[in-house]
């Protein structure tokens, strides 16, 4: 499930083994300058990459690619930048069991407490 119409990343859930979005944030807009939100860190950016079992179709891996966006093009993210995003993702995420750390790679990395799935 993929939410949207927040401008920026929202908390990440994954519900017997399937994906759960909150809300992606915008990866390009024209809200550069826009003051009164900069708490929000609306100039950070995330590209998902998951990886789903081919046969059941639930999650097996999720990475981010943390990016900035100024005057309108992305460019990676810096360390300090990456931190902020895992931290704020982990936080909003964690009480959903799902947990976000920075890799050396520049990658953020999800992990989940993954729960047996039900017998059908």
């Amino acid at each position: 499930m993929h939410g949207h119409s927040s401008h920026h990343p929202r908390p990440i859930e994954v519900h017997r083994g399937r994906l759960i979005l909150y809300g992606c944030g915008d990866l390009l807009n024209d809200y550069e300058g826009i003051s009164g939100f900069e708490r929000y860190r609306g100039d950070l950016r995330l590209l998902y990459f998951p990886s789903f079992d081919p046969d059941t179709a639930e999650l097996t891996a999720l990475r981010l690619l943390p990016l900035q966006s100024r005057r309108l093009r992305l460019q990676p993210a810096g360390s300090r930048d990456r931190q902020w995003l895992a931290a704020v993702l982990g936080s909003s995420s964690g009480p959903f069991g799902t947990h976000v750390d920075s890799g050396a790679d520049g990658l953020l990395t999800v992990s989940w407490s993954r729960r047996p799935s039900p017998s059908r």
